[in-house]
């Protein structure tokens, strides 16, 4: 059972979201919790339409979106069943919980529950907004008040015969202020384009970042050039700027290596000129009636290196007219605010990335802000040397604060093997010269630094990305552990994250095997068993161990099978009956319950019925997909061997809806 899906896996999607509502509304009966299927189904579409997509995923940033945004917006349905939205969302909170589907990163099921409370105000308050409602949920809304649904056959073309000839009463004021909103509203869209993946990243201790900042030779300089400036200030010129004389003294004072340059004025020295606008933007340093002077507010800023550190590297994306040799008039000078932050994201968790690859992406995005209609090929192969140059001193900067580290040698293999794909977003003239400059022996390489890794990591948590960090799972319940491993680590560091979650008192592996035999779905349990064959050093040993266990023995079998170290022809008449049992029950999940009817019947044809009898008979564990297999599979076979059943295939909302309160 997978809780995360890319947006164009669709049918997959679908298919797990209606596992989810029938097991959460069989789930809140047996437990007496309210439940209903259109909420929970609008609780899944919230977050599958996210940032990061992860169903089981919860914060109080996800809840309050859900409860205050998507539901007035988005959900169609009687008042007093709106209402109870936050009680449906407590209900399938706890039910990921108690199914072992929640993600450990979000937040614990007390602390979702606090969260939702602290929301109903607002939650009232936003139902009574008729404005925070979008169009399609105007109409939608409009012909439900007059007993449409929209849902039956001829029933959009009835309304719109009623709406043309006058019979739907609506409320036009409200219609053209939500038509108004369409292009004034600033909120973001609802529907979050999906991020990239991230690979998780390792982190050192606190103490040793600490340590990294307080030795950063931006931070050093910064320090050094407010201690500079003092209280009494500096003399500057009528232009604003330091004296020739102080600026070559304080570029000794900071080992900028500017002393020798012949120029006109102090501005025109690059590195002390950046290094100035730095200090203002950070208020470190300020004018007073012609004199630059240490800001008085700075004092507790500039005895913290990791605050400081931290407050420069926040303070960058904003500089680029003082880091772009030609100013804000620069290809990426126009654009550095918006091109550095996807730079630093795509550096994330890479290693040694080559420079030149990336030179091009950044061309390729300056373009987007120049009109290049028109434009000679010279000027625009100017323009884009240019901005490889920029690119590389914006690197240097990053390096001189401890945020990149800059390397030279060989490209990876990995950089140059995309080239050819059909998919390629570089155009081919790009995709040559990659091809001759990759092939180079003494490339420029750059990675992010482990301080660099940290901001950049917040920062996209903020933005509601998924980002793992090695350790972070290391008291999560081992359910949940082994869910988020199987989807979101690659192997070498879902290893890492395994082992180091085992080194704990009282986590082993016999613990992780107790929540596989826990796990309710076939199709996490066989990925959950996945990641200990892989992540264990004994991993297949302990597999083999498992094709006798009473509960864990159908799961183990396949995997047996599939890897060939089984003939299914030596399985005794029980085992063939535990390897069909779970594989159709697995089906079942994937698929639902007409796909596997299809199945039955391809294989059996009028003998369907009996298949799936023998299935139940199987002695096969798993209680709560046998009672979905017999009453959305065998009991409509038998009563209606010759029809194909209703039901909520792949790709079909359900065909009913239920509630329970």
């Amino acid at each position: 059972m997978r809780t995360w899906f890319e947006p164009e896996e669709t049918e997959e999607y679908e298919a797990t979201r209606n596992v989810l509502i029938r097991r959460c509304l069989s789930w809140a009966d047996e437990h007496g919790r309210p439940a209903d299927e259109l909420l929970l189904a609008a609780a899944i579409e919230a977050r599958h339409h996210s940032r990061d997509g992860r169903l089981a995923y919860w914060d109080e940033p996800q809840i309050r979106r859900y409860l205050l945004a998507w539901v007035p917006k988005y959900v169609v349905t009687p008042r007093e069943i709106l209402e109870i939205a936050p009680e449906i969302l407590r209900t399938f909170l706890h039910f990921l919980a108690a199914a072992g589907l929640r993600d450990p990163r979000g937040a614990a099921p007390a602390a979702a529950d606090d969260a939702i409370t602290r929301a109903l105000p607002d939650f009232r308050e936003a139902l009574d907004d008729p404005r925070l409602q979008g169009l399609a949920k105007f109409w939608a809304q409009t012909a439900l008040d007059h007993g449409n649904d929209l849902a039956g056959p001829g029933a959009l073309r009835d309304f719109k015969l009623d709406l043309d000839a006058g019979r739907i009463r609506y409320d036009r004021e409200l219609l053209n202020q939500l038509l108004e909103a369409r292009f004034t509203r600033t909120e973001p869209d609802l529907e979050e384009e999906r991020g990239f993946l991230q690979p998780p990243v390792e982190l050192p201790a606190p103490a040793d970042l600490a340590a990294a900042a307080a030795g950063s030779t931006t931070v050093q300089r910064l320090g050094a050039l407010a201690g500079w400036a003092g209280e009494v200030g500096r003399p500057l010129t009528r232009q604003g700027n330091l004296t020739l004389a102080d600026a070559r003294e304080l570029s000794v004072l900071l080992g900028t290596g500017e002393k020798s340059l012949q120029v006109r004025t102090s501005a025109d020295l690059p590195q002390l000129a950046l290094l100035l606008a730095w200090a203002k933007r950070l208020g470190l340093v300020r004018t007073v009636r012609g004199r630059l002077l240490q800001a008085p507010r700075a004092a507790p800023l500039l005895r913290d290196p990791a605050a400081l550190w931290a407050r420069a590297f926040e303070a960058l994306p904003g500089l680029g007219g003082s880091i772009a040799l030609g100013g804000q008039a620069a290809v990426l000078g126009r654009c550095f605010d918006e091109v550095l932050p996807d730079v630093l994201n795509t550096l994330y968790g890479m290693d040694d990335l080559p420079v030149p690859r990336l030179a091009e992406t950044v061309w390729l995005a300056c373009q987007e802000y120049l009109v290049m209609d028109g434009t000679p090929e010279p000027l625009k192969d100017l323009w884009r040397r240019q901005s490889a140059l920029d690119l590389e001193r914006a690197l240097e900067v990053l390096a001189d604060l401890g945020a990149v580290e800059l390397t030279r040698g060989p490209a990876d293999e990995l950089y140059s093997s995309d080239l050819d794909h059909d998919d390629q977003a570089l155009p081919p003239d790009a995709v040559e010269r990659l091809r001759r400059r990759l092939a180079e022996p003494g490339l420029l390489l750059a990675r992010l630094t482990p301080l660099a890794l940290r901001s950049v990591r917040e920062h996209l948590l903020a933005q509601g990305r998924d980002a793992p960090l090695i350790g972070e799972l290391a008291t999560a319940p081992a359910a949940e552990l082994l869910g988020v491993l199987s989807q979101h680590y690659p192997p070498r560091e879902a290893a890492v994250e395994l082992n180091a979650w085992l080194s704990r008192p009282g986590q082993d592996v016999e613990t992780l095997l107790r929540a596989i035999r826990g796990c309710p779905f076939r199709t996490r349990a066989a990925a959950m068993l996945a990641v200990l064959a892989e992540a264990l050093p004994q991993g297949w040993a302990l597999i083999r161990t498992l094709r006798h266990d009473p509960v864990l023995a159908p799961t183990a079998l396949t995997f047996l099978v599939d890897a060939g170290e089984v003939d299914p022809g030596t399985l005794d008449q029980r085992e063939h009956l535990l390897l069909g049992a779970e594989n159709f029950l697995t089906l079942l999940e994937l698929g639902g319950p007409q796909v596997l009817v299809e199945q039955l019947r391809s294989m059996a044809g009028h003998g369907a019925y009996e298949l799936a009898a023998a299935i139940l008979d199987s002695g096969h564990h798993d209680v709560a997909g046998l009672a979905e297999l017999r009453e959305l599979v065998a009991e409509p076979l038998r009563d209606r061997p010759l029809r194909l059943i209703p039901g909520t295939g792949t790709g079909t909302r359900p065909a009913r809806r239920k509630r329970r309160l």
